[in-house]
């Protein structure tokens, strides 16, 4: 499934400590505290539990799963990722 990761974290160390995380499992960074890609169940979780691990109380990280179907209603306005890159789907692309 598709998955969002987007945070909100104020120290850089740990900023830099999720990225890496999102990264070790395949999300591609589409903003700076943005990543999105394909996990499935089990990763989301361990995911998730390992940026509960990493964060701080005053931090934030929301993980969004994301049907194919509401993914390819996204609309985008201004500069944006490259969706074939993130999913193996062939999807219409919004300027």
């Amino acid at each position: 499934m598709l998955v969002w990761v987007i945070y909100d974290i104020s120290d850089d160390r740990t900023r830099n400590r999720v990225a890496k995380r999102c990264k070790d499992y395949g999300l591609y960074r589409v903003q700076k505290s943005a990543f999105l890609g394909d996990l499935n169940r089990n990763e989301l979780d361990s995911l998730a539990l390992e940026c509960k691990d990493l964060i701080e109380d005053t931090d934030s990280v929301f993980v969004f799963p994301v049907c194919d179907t509401c993914f390819k209603k996204i609309i985008l306005i201004g500069e944006g990722f490259d969706k074939d890159m993130v999913c193996d789907n062939i999807v219409t692309k919004f300027f």
